[in-house]
């Protein structure tokens, strides 16, 4: 396979950067770590832009990203994580940033493997088996990740009141 121009990078990582900030600041929670887990991807998919066929690269993208997510998680799993999400400052937040930032400290709140599940299937939305390949687990994780991490976000956002059986 022949190497792909320096340009062809270019445009991919215009149009992909978004989405793919999207879906680090989901799995992440935060915005700077964020931004550093898409410019660590796009770092990786650079070098690896020659022998990536040119129909794969935004799922090759999202599969670098989601493992660097996975492995930076192991390696610091031993730090103290807290639930809460220190106040912004700003009194004129919109419904929706207000919205956002609950469920982005809902989703923090999740394991690693659930809320990745999670962030995939209800906000990429890649199917089951597309979630399982990004992962490189059984559909069956997929499922009862899926399935568990949903019902947690429920206890987390809706409220005792509101929660119909």
């Amino acid at each position: 396979m022949g190497r792909r121009d320096d340009g062809s990078f270019d445009e991919f990582m215009r149009s992909s950067s978004p989405r793919l900030l999207r879906l680090a600041w989901l799995l992440t929670g935060g915005a700077s770590s964020a931004e550093d887990l898409v410019q660590e991807t796009l770092e990786r998919v650079y070098l690896a832009w020659p022998r990536i066929e040119s129909g794969g690269t935004h799922n090759y993208a999202r599969r670098v990203l989601v493992n660097l997510h996975t492995d930076s998680h192991r390696r610091r799993w031993r730090e103290d994580l807290t639930s809460e999400v220190p106040e912004c400052g700003r009194a004129d937040r919109s419904e929706q940033v207000v919205l956002a930032d609950q469920l982005t400290a809902a989703l923090a709140q999740l394991p690693v493997r659930e809320r990745q599940c999670v962030v995939l299937r209800h906000h990429v939305d890649l199917s089951e088996r597309e979630v399982a390949d990004t992962l490189n687990v059984s559909t069956g994780t997929v499922k009862s990740s899926t399935s568990r991490g949903l019902a947690r976000l429920r206890t987390l956002l809706v409220p005792e009141g509101d929660r119909h059986v």
